[in-house]
């Protein structure tokens, strides 16, 4: 672990490489699981927000839970958090012709309907943050179903931080991202 300003950074998304392999996943952090994606606080306004404009990217089981649970749902955990369909799938989740998730929201902001694109954990994503009082710890989620992630990360040999860049960047800054390069360079050396 090294620190950059506020944050607590784990070496893993600098030693490992990381590539999301759709093909071969078909997003299955979208699909498996036991909890929605993380949402922020800051987050929790523009997801109620976008709803209506969402909507018709969604798919009718995820409409449902939404308008019955919320646009965001409070998890086990006590942190906000998508809610989900059949206690697995986010129920943002659409799935295109070759049966791949897709985030519906993700699909609004590409079609000019919204200005926003995801939840920042879902840009992130195999990042996780969490906010403690004083620092904010960045570390990597290994998951078994990304396996084929890192296997194509390691073929085309991309970090996890270089992967996630524009998604660090959204949630630190640019100056915190420059400083992780300048780190990631000395460490690998």
């Amino acid at each position: 672990m090294f620190q950059l300003g506020k944050t607590i950074v784990s070496e893993e998304i600098i030693e490992n490489d990381f590539v999301c392999n759709l093909s071969a996943c078909k997003g299955g952090c979208c699909v498996d699981g036991e909890a929605g994606a993380p949402v922020e606080d800051s987050e929790t306004e523009i997801m109620v927000d976008i709803y209506a404009k969402v909507k018709p990217f969604l798919r009718p089981e995820g409409i449902a839970v939404i308008e019955e649970q919320g646009a965001f749902v409070k998890g086990e955990d006590g942190e906000w958090e998508t809610p989900l369909v059949n206690g697995s799938e986010c129920a943002y989740v659409v799935f295109d012709e070759k049966k791949i998730a897709k985030c519906g929201i993700e699909e609004a902001y590409n079609q000019g309907e919204i200005t926003w694109k995801k939840p920042v954990s879902c840009h992130l994503y195999p990042i996780r943050v969490r906010e403690y009082t004083e620092l904010t710890a960045v570390n990597y989620h290994k998951w078994q179903i990304c396996d084929s992630a890192c296997a194509l990360g390691d073929e085309l040999k991309v970090p996890i931080y270089k992967f996630v860049k524009e998604g660090l960047i959204r949630k630190f800054g640019e100056t915190w991202y420059n400083e992780l390069e300048l780190v990631a360079k000395d460490h690998l050396k």
